[in-house]
């Protein structure tokens, strides 16, 4: 079979399967980058006649080009998500990116902001009018949810329970955060301070979080939320003052507090444990012991010390 006509019916799958348009064009894109390769370099346009030496080969030809180990391992993951999929319609007996290795990829560092730096963020913003309030409990929901930045957009008044909010993630999955009182709190004064402000306004959307128009937040204004905290509150300069940041903050402040990894994993929607994983790795060794500390088994046994 053709390469071609086989990626065309792999995507009309992913899209009846509803994942997002992103991921869409990413397995797409990714896919034929590789096929006009191995089409160029060997002739190659059969599915059939694709082999991990051919994979090996265009990861060789990228990393001499300076892509990172990120950057293939992410070109793997779209090529066997492509090759599984032949397997599953009996196209091929088995797939070829078995016998290709995942780079290994360096630690990589996330650096973040300091309890401070949030705490002044939060305080850029009051409670004095709807905007104000509105920007104060967004940065309090990115804090506390680890949420994405498309997906605090997208959040509906129907998606907040008392105690956890519903999330749609990447491939349309949902998962639930758990909302703290602390949070619940700032929330209350939002709604209390948004229903004066809409009372007689003709409001078409129930997103959570509104324009001064009424109409959802874009991604790029919530952008403009966070960066103008991050300058009332003078961040670092190295410090990035965006959505994204908070969910490092978030990832990386869950973990010193207690929570497992794989709890981490679920409540920041990620596909597998090694995504989390690089939070962990991006910990001071200090914080790895006063993790430790609070776990001792010495200091937790549950019929008390004698």
């Amino acid at each position: 079979m053709l390469l071609k006509d086989v990626l065309k019916e792999y995507i009309f799958d992913c899209e009846i399967r509803k994942m997002s348009n992103r991921t869409i064009k990413s397995y797409r894109n990714n896919n034929q980058r590789f096929f006009n390769y191995i089409e160029g370099q060997y002739q190659i346009v059969e599915l059939e006649e694709v082999t991990h030496l051919h994979i090996k080969s265009y990861f060789k030809f990228l990393i001499d080009k300076g892509l990172t180990e990120v950057y293939v391992n992410s070109i793997l993951k779209c090529l066997r998500a492509f090759f599984v999929y032949c397997v599953k319609e009996e196209y091929i007996n088995k797939s070829p990116c078995l016998k290709v290795s995942w780079q290994r990829e360096p630690k990589t560092l996330i650096n973040t902001f300091t309890d401070t730096e949030v705490v002044n963020m939060i305080n850029a913003y009051n409670f004095s009018n709807y905007l104000n309030a509105r920007n104060k409990t967004i940065l309090a929901f990115l804090v506390d949810t680890g949420a994405r930045n498309y997906e605090t957009c997208s959040i509906k008044i129907k998606d907040i329970d008392e105690t956890y909010i519903t999330i749609h993630g990447k491939g349309n999955k949902d998962r639930h955060v758990g909302v703290s009182p602390q949070l619940k709190k700032f929330m209350i004064k939002y709604e209390r301070i948004k229903g004066f402000y809409f009372k007689d306004k003709i409001v078409r959307h129930d997103n959570y979080f509104l324009s001064y128009s009424g109409n959802p937040l874009t991604v790029e204004a919530l952008e403009r939320v966070v960066r103008l905290a991050g300058e009332r509150a003078g961040v670092r300069e190295e410090i990035r003052c965006s959505p994204h940041t908070f969910r490092h903050y978030f990832a990386q402040t869950q973990l010193k507090n207690g929570l497992d990894v794989y709890s981490l994993s679920r409540v920041l929607g990620h596909e597998n444990i090694m995504i989390t994983k690089r939070y962990l790795q991006s910990l001071d060794d200090k914080d790895i012991v006063e993790m430790s500390i609070k776990t001792s088994p010495l200091m937790n046994f549950k019929g008390g010390r004698k």
